[in-house]
């Protein structure tokens, strides 16, 4: 083997071929990128219906927490390698408008009217819940009552028992953030947070993480997502969901195109597989909160009638405020 052929294998390697075209042979217009913010789990599915349908494209989907992916987004403009958001949160989407394609040719008229946002730069691809898991057992061994308010959070009890997502990198710590500001008021609000930051053992960086701790077994109290919790109870963790009087935290997320990405066959047929196939697939097996009139909530132990908080004016500009002040 020549030294010439050896490097330019050692390039490939190094470089991987989802992103080196000329070690792989796949010329830029078959191949498609994906952001997503999505869990691992959906992930996987996607993909792998992906693939399926489409073996003549290379699709990369890509992780980024929600504060990750509009970052980058917001830094990489129009000239991002991206081709695909999804399921980024609107508050994120509504400050990226000016980046995304127009999407105007995509009706939203199957959606609940709370669902039909976007500006059309957007479609709205889930709303999703939080809830408070707790591990009964591990509440049990411990002789500790299940909490009933935020304000039993506050007990010297469960001091490094409870885990919540950080605001600023997580959109369901968000959704937290801002259910509380919206029942309590601002300062009672941030005055609440400092003081349950005292019983927090982590402010984790996603908004999986309090639910993998309550897995793990490392805090009895998760401020988590309501379809993770779920999925875990469906797999036999002796958790229990519960909604306080505020209600149940919430958000809807989003999918669209960059800007300019629209023209390439590739990413429009990807993205219309999104639109009529894969969006009903995730609402089926893991995401049932509704945004399409008519949907139904088949998933075993997915709470029905979720009490939804108050999320109202939760726009970009008040997120970026709020998360300015959040310092944990």
């Amino acid at each position: 083997m020549s030294l010439k052929k050896f490097a330019a294998i050692l390039l490939c390697a190094v470089l991987g071929l989802s992103v080196f075209a000329g070690c792989s042979g796949v010329s830029s217009e078959n191949r498609v990128v994906i952001y997503s913010s999505a869990e691992d789990y959906i992930n996987e599915y996607f993909s792998q219906r992906l693939n399926e349908k489409f073996p003549e494209y290379q699709i990369t989907i890509e992780y980024l927490s929600t504060g990750e992916s509009a970052a980058k987004l917001k830094a990489e403009g129009t000239q991002s390698p991206c081709d695909i958001v999804w399921g980024l949160e609107v508050g994120y989407l509504d400050a990226l408008t000016d980046n995304l394609a127009d999407l105007t040719g995509y009706s939203d008229d199957d959606y609940v009217e709370d669902m039909k946002i976007g500006q059309g730069k957007y479609l709205v691809a889930h709303r999703y819940s939080g809830c408070i898991a707790v591990n009964k057992n591990l509440l049990a061994e411990k002789n500790l009552a299940t909490p009933q308010s935020y304000q039993d959070l506050l007990k010297p009890e469960y001091k490094n028992l409870i885990a919540m997502p950080n605001p600023k990198s997580s959109g369901t710590g968000y959704i937290y953030l801002k259910s509380l500001v919206n029942s309590m008021g601002e300062d009672a609000a941030f005055d609440y947070f400092e003081k349950l930051s005292q019983n927090v053992l982590q402010f984790t960086s996603s908004g999986s993480g309090p639910i993998n701790s309550l897995v793990q077994g490392e805090i009895a109290i998760a401020m988590g997502m309501t379809s993770q919790a779920v999925i875990e109870i469906n797999a036999g963790q002796p958790f229990e969901i519960i909604y306080f009087d505020e209600g149940a935290p919430f958000t809807a997320c989003g999918y669209g195109m960059i800007k300019g990405k629209e023209t390439k066959k590739a990413v429009q047929e990807v993205f219309d597989f999104f639109y009529t196939d894969l969006i009903h697939g995730e609402k089926e097996k893991f995401l049932p909160e509704k945004i399409f009139e008519g949907q139904e909530n088949k998933i075993e132990n997915y709470p029905k009638d979720i009490p939804y908080a108050d999320m109202n004016g939760n726009t970009s500009e008040e997120k970026e405020r709020l998360l300015d002040k959040w310092i944990y």
